[in-house]
C-alpha cells in the first residue's frame, strides 16, 4: 500500500514548526534540542549572548545550515528532507544579514532586480516596477541609481531588506541586521523591519536591540547555550522572566 500524502498546509496550522532540533559543528552542539512554533503574521524576536545557537537556529530555517537531528517545518514541508528544492524554500523564506552583500557594481536598484530576473527569469520590466516600489518601501526613493559605495550602512541593508522582498516571502528572518551600523542609522533600519510586522508579514529577528524586540515581537525566546531558556510575551519575559539566566543576561544589556 502508498503512503499516505501528508496534508497539505493551511494558514491556521504554524508556519514555521521546529521539533527537537538539534546541530553539532565538531564536537561543539550548538544547538540542542530546539522547539519552537511561529504562526502565519507573526513576530518573533530572538535573544540572548553571543554563541548561544541563535544565528545557527535562523539559518537552519532556510537550509543554509542542515541539522543533524529534529524537524523543521516551513509550511509543512520538512527543510532536512534531501529532497527538497532549496531554491523553492528560499523564494519562500528570505534571510538579510548582518553584511549587506551588495554587488559593488550593481546600482541599488539593479541589486534589488538581480534575483528575480537572472534566477526566477521573471520579466524585467515587471521587477523593475516592483523593485522600485520596494524601493519607495525601505524610504529610499531617489537612491535606485546609487551604487553600494555611495550608500551609508543603514541605506546598504534596507536596499538589502529591498532585496530579499523582490522575492515575494512568506517569512523573512533578519540575522542581527544592525550589528555592524553606526547607532545613528540603526533606528532606520528598525523602522523598516517594524513597517513589514505592521504589514503582518511573518519576522524572525535575532536581536540585542531590547527596546526593538519589546516594541514589535508577539513572542521573545531566550536562548542560552543552544537551549530556550524561556519563552513568552515581550511584557514576560524581558520586564519579569522567571529564570536567573534571563534576569542575568538582561542585567546586562538593559
Amino acid at each position: 500500500m502508498a503512503p499516505a500524502e501528508q496534508p497539505a498546509w493551511t494558514p491556521d496550522q504554524p508556519i514555521v514548526r521546529l521539533r527537537d532540533v538539534r546541530k553539532s559543528f565538531g564536537s561543539l552542539e550548538v544547538l540542542k534540542g530546539i522547539t519552537m512554533d511561529v504562526a502565519k503574521g507573526e513576530a518573533i524576536c530572538i535573544i540572548g549572548p553571543s554563541g548561544s545557537g541563535k544565528s545557527t537556529l535562523i539559518r537552519c530555517i532556510n537550509a543554509l545550515v542542515a541539522i543533524d537531528e529534529g524537524s523543521i517545518l516551513v509550511e509543512g514541508q520538512e527543510v532536512n528532507d534531501p529532497k527538497l528544492d532549496k531554491l523553492a524554500l528560499r523564494r519562500k523564506v528570505g534571510m538579510v544579514f548582518q553584511q549587506y552583500n551588495l554587488f559593488p557594481h550593481k546600482t541599488a536598484l539593479q541589486n534589488v532586480m538581480m534575483a528575480p530576473v537572472h534566477v526566477l527569469k521573471q520579466d524585467r520590466r515587471e521587477v523593475e516596477d516592483r523593485a522600485r516600489a520596494l524601493m519607495r518601501k525601505v524610504r529610499l526613493e531617489g537612491k535606485e541609481d546609487a551604487y553600494p559605495g555611495e550608500l551609508s550602512g543603514g541605506q546598504q541593508q534596507r536596499v538589502a531588506i529591498a532585496r530579499s522582498l523582490a522575492m515575494r516571502p512568506d517569512i523573512m528572518l533578519f540575522d542581527e541586521v544592525t550589528a555592524a551600523l553606526d547607532p545613528e542609522t540603526v533606528k532606520e533600519v528598525l523602522q523598516t523591519i517594524r513597517q513589514l510586522v505592521e504589514d503582518g508579514l511573518t519576522c524572525l529577528i535575532v536581536t540585542h536591540e531590547m527596546g526593538f524586540a519589546r516594541e514589535v515581537a508577539d513572542h521573545v525566546y531566550f536562548t542560552d547555550r543552544g537551549v530556550i531558556v524561556e519563552h513568552g510575551p515581550p511584557r514576560d519575559i524581558l520586564s519579569n522572566p522567571r529564570e536567573e539566566r534571563t534576569k542575568a543576561f538582561l542585567e546586562q544589556v538593559l
